[in-house]
């Protein structure tokens, strides 16, 4: 696991200290080892963190006669198998880790050969011999990969935005409509970044540059297959997805380094744990986090799994002084991000780093066997003779306040459920999953802000969602569902908080459940056996049954959140009239409506805890970033 980096430039050399201050910029992510190469108007960047191959995994690494380099981050896990066909073939090589696996695969196969790599990645190949770069980024988008293509033809890359500022021509300029993404589903989606120049390379796309010019194309998605399954008995499902989950993580055990696993004491983390003792790992080091207020703590569902398996169990209790932390963390995120459990992820990384240096983690599970209370309301809100009820219970509840504060409860359910139809129903699935609605933003945005969005074309049709919807026209209404949040929620909130909260500090993150052949697999199952009745991750949860205890299987879903409704009224008001008060408030808002929703928010009229963290959070990047 790494952080690369690169310039090439048309005509005119690299200095050493620029790529060397960009590979400083991003030491957190690889602080065991640093290498740059330099070819005139061409240079890579490596900060490695050394996982396999301790020795004689230096990067930037070369094929045979250093025509071929490349700046690797992540981890290909059937390298081994890779790299026996390539010894049959001729190649040579001079290491045994993954990343020359990586470039005698360029070698021998061209531009198709990201299609024989299993694993997450994203890395830079420079071809001396076509004077061409090429950029690639894994599949389901785990690792990140951002670029700019300034108007001389020089292109700039690396892991982090912040290595691409490093680079003062590049303009920081704001996009409007990333950030009215921003504020409306609390994170950007690729290909946008906060600033208008500079982008995210997609999930599963590859990025060929030549004579300062770039061509970026699509090598995997979901596909229709031709020999869907066609399985009939319930039980086939189970045994083959069961055989491809033990595949998955016996695949990310490879290491030269300890390795654990986060426990949540949910299905996704509990299946992980268990399937790692099945496979003989013995102590199973878990590592769990929990907060003081009850109905956020989840550590005793933790504590059965770390029972059951005979864990080397870690816990840590959050409490409200961890917001400490929030000018440092955003510093790590480098463009506003409005997920609330970047605390939690980063302290439970911070806890485990003391004890292991490679971590799996249930990341995806939601996303690919249908978790979210979401997908159940797009269920139920589809349902013929409850659309009147549904109409009923936006108007009647609106009004009302919030009436719980613990995280989760029916008044709440049915509060977030009914405020759904506050959106059109050409939003689809997204109608339960913005936090700034038409109404909000008029009021909210300047006027001058305002106009320019409404006007906008991508806005409007919903860019990049409506790409997506397109592509999932031959699934049926569930799976539709997973693939949207697979490719926008998944790839763009869920993955960015747990690549850049584990890697502030080191550790190097693996996620069983987004194996890109076990995923292909899921999305062949129907989606009415993930969303059984309104029963969530159906299929899963049946297949498990044999491994886990049923308390934690079919517990109810809390996620991985803190309780920031309450804390916002309590211990963090100061730290919001800092930085949301009319002195610093950014020319893009109305200060008054503001001032209103904290007023509503304080009093407890109102829970505008989403919209009023994601207003912070833009104003502390703002002042650190501009």
């Amino acid at each position: 696991m790494c952080g690369i980096c690169g310039i090439v430039h048309t005509e005119k050399p690299v200095p050493l200290s620029l790529i060397k201050s960009m590979c400083d910029s991003i030491i957190h992510r690889g602080p065991d080892d640093e290498g740059i190469f330099i070819n005139e108007n061409v240079a890579l960047g490596a900060r490695r963190l050394s996982i396999i191959d301790l020795v004689t995994g230096h990067q930037p690494l070369s094929n045979e006669d250093g025509n071929i380099w490349i700046a690797y981050n992540g981890e290909v896990y059937n390298f081994p198998e890779l790299r026996n066909e390539l010894v049959k073939r001729g190649h040579k090589f001079k290491s045994k880790g993954d990343t020359e696996t990586v470039v005698h695969s360029y070698e021998e196969w061209g531009e198709n050969f990201v299609k024989k790599l299993r694993g997450m990645f994203a890395f830079a190949i420079w071809d001396g011999r076509e004077k061409k770069l090429i950029l690639v980024r894994d599949r389901i988008g785990i690792k990140p990969l951002y670029y700019t293509l300034l108007k001389d033809g020089t292109i700039v890359f690396g892991s982090e935005l912040k290595t691409l500022l490093k680079y003062q021509e590049i303009e920081k300029e704001i996009d409007f409509e990333a950030l009215d993404l921003f504020l409306t589903l609390e994170y950007i989606p690729a290909p946008y970044t906060i600033f208008k120049n500079v982008k995210k390379l997609k999930a599963g796309h590859i990025l060929i540059y030549k004579n300062g010019k770039i061509k970026i194309k699509k090598y995997w998605d979901i596909e229709e297959k031709c020999d869907s399954l066609k399985i009939k008995d319930i039980n086939e499902y189970c045994e083959q997805l069961y055989y491809l989950l033990k595949e998955s993580v016996k695949l990310r055990l490879i290491s030269d380094v300890p390795l654990g696993c986060f426990l949540s004491g949910g299905i996704d983390s509990s299946t992980i744990v268990g399937l790692m003792s099945e496979l003989g790992v013995k102590p199973v080091k878990t590592f769990s986090i929990g907060f003081e207020e009850k109905s956020y703590n989840e550590l005793k569902f933790a504590r059965i799994i770390a029972k059951k398996f005979n864990t080397e169990h870690h816990e840590f209790t959050i409490t409200p002084e961890v917001m400490d932390l929030t000018e440092k963390l955003i510093n790590y995120l480098d463009e506003p991000f409005g997920d609330f459990s970047i605390f939690p992820t980063y302290l439970v990384s911070k806890i485990a780093r003391d004890y292991v240096k490679v971590i799996l983690s249930g990341d995806g599970g939601d996303e690919v066997f249908g978790g979210y209370e979401h997908y159940q309301a797009q269920k139920l809100a589809s349902i013929p003779f409850l659309f009147p009820l549904n109409h009923f219970l936006k108007y009647a509840l609106s009004p009302l306040p919030p009436q719980e504060k613990k995280k989760k409860g029916f008044w709440n359910k049915l509060k977030r459920y009914s405020e759904g139809f506050y959106y059109a129903d050409t939003n689809r699935h997204f109608r339960w999953m913005m936090f700034l609605n038409y109404n909000y933003k008029k009021k909210l945005y300047s006027p001058a802000l305002f106009n320019d969005l409404k006007n906008s074309k991508n806005i409007l049709e919903r860019y990049p969602f409506i790409e997506y919807l397109k592509n999932a026209y031959y699934m049926d209404d569930i799976n539709k569902e997973l693939y949207l949040d697979l490719k926008t929620y998944l790839s763009d909130d869920i993955l960015v908080k747990v690549d850049r909260m584990s890697m502030a500090v080191s550790l190097e993150t693996r996620v069983p459940l987004l194996d890109h052949k076990l995923v292909e697999f899921v999305f062949q199952i129907p989606g009415k056996y993930k969303l059984k009745g309104l029963k969530t991750k159906w299929i899963f949860k049946k297949t498990m049954e044999r491994l886990l205890p049923k308390e934690n299987i079919y517990r109810s879903k809390e996620g991985f959140s803190i309780p920031i409704k309450n804390w916002l009224r309590n211990e963090l008001k100061d730290f919001l009239f800092d930085y949301l008060n009319e002195k610093n408030i950014s020319e893009f808002f109305n200060f008054s409506f503001i001032k209103k929703m904290i007023d509503e928010h304080l009093s407890g009229k109102e829970n505008h805890s989403h919209r009023l963290w994601a207003l912070l959070v833009f104003e502390v990047w703002r002042k650190n970033y501009m």
